[in-house]
């Protein structure tokens, strides 16, 4: 055989290979379609990364059963909590990528690759965003006692004698809550001191009793304590005030010009999870976010619904990630 004929042996060798894996592929990409179309056949998984009890979870059962009830499937809530997210995290990020396993997840998806130099997954990496579900803006608040009476009267305190030996209290080291009290600091040019606690009700117990003097808490988890005069509401962290109290001034108004915190909740699947799933899933939460009844509960803790596509999710997550690591870095954080 001559080298022209060799040559065209190949080619037709080649051709024939692209031809059989092509049709291998097609039903492949048949089968997953059909597969996206049916879904859901059977029960979904949402795996809430943070304990029984806490806003994230308040969240799940919340808008749980409305979701079981738009996908005609039973949706079961599974509670994985423990290292900021992580343990929860880990587990979806290993699962198929079927649509069967969601993860139902806080700030600290965000706050965790700034903090962390080892986890157990990338991120950005591990989890298709979903939705956007909400957010619910950090709020300033001390014991009724306090003479504390505003943020001016904080960064005076926090800005004498090394910080006054002014303590904040937070639900662990890097938590949203100790975030929250680092960006202050950095902003308002304080020296307040960290308190880390295990678990946000145990910090927030110690700011009732006045055995630490602040919190920058979630509004979803101390507005009920402060609506019992339990605790007194300062400033909220959101750069708009509340609608759940519009006579609060916020933290930015207040002196402190570009802070801004909230504690978000957001819905990922493990990477690779179908697009058209994805979608589906989305549209159906934003369906859901806007239903009156949902809307009214959320506002009862401060929420604001926001129901966003996975690509607005995208762009939300990456800017936190930025934000939090500039945090970290200028204010020298390491925990691991």
């Amino acid at each position: 055989m001559n080298s022209l004929s060799r040559r065209t042996a190949s080619l037709w060798a080649a051709a024939g290979l692209l031809s059989a894996v092509a049709g291998m592929a097609a039903p492949a990409a048949a089968a997953a379609a059909t597969a996206a179309a049916n879904y859901p056949e059977r029960p979904v998984t949402l795996v809430v990364t943070y304990p029984p009890g806490g806003t994230v979870d308040v969240v799940a059962r919340l808008i749980g059963p409305r979701l079981s009830a738009e996908l005609g499937q039973p949706v079961v809530i599974e509670n994985r909590g423990g290292a900021g997210g992580m343990i929860g995290g880990a587990q979806v990020a290993k699962a198929q990528p079927d649509g069967y396993t969601l993860m139902l997840d806080a700030s600290n998806h965000a706050q965790n690759p700034a903090i962390h130099a080892r986890m157990q997954f990338d991120t950005l990496k591990a989890f298709a965003p979903v939705s956007l579900l909400l957010r619910v803006p950090n709020v300033l608040v001390v014991a009724p006692s306090s003479p504390i009476k505003s943020v001016q009267d904080l960064i005076q305190a926090g800005r004498s004698e090394g910080g006054g030996h002014l303590y904040f209290a937070s639900a662990g080291p890097g938590s949203a809550q100790h975030l929250a009290g680092e960006l202050f600091n950095l902003l308002a040019r304080t020296q307040l001191h960290h308190v880390a606690y295990k678990g946000g009700g145990p910090a927030m117990m110690d700011v009732m009793s006045g055995q630490v003097p602040l919190m920058f808490a979630s509004m979803g988890s101390a507005w009920q304590h402060v609506k019992t005069g339990k605790l007194r509401a300062v400033a909220v962290g959101g750069l708009e005030r509340s609608k759940a109290a519009p006579e609060l001034p916020t933290i930015a108004e207040s002196g402190v010009p570009g802070y801004e915190t909230y504690e978000w909740n957001a819905i990922f699947a493990p990477a690779g999870t179908p697009p058209a799933i994805v979608n589906r899933l989305s549209t159906v939460l934003a369906k859901v976010l806007r239903e009156p009844a949902i809307v009214e509960r959320l506002a009862g803790i401060g929420a604001e619904p926001i129901g966003s596509t996975p690509a607005e999710l995208e762009t939300f997550r990456r800017a936190e990630i930025a934000k939090w690591q500039k945090v970290v870095k200028d204010s020298r954080l390491k925990l691991d």
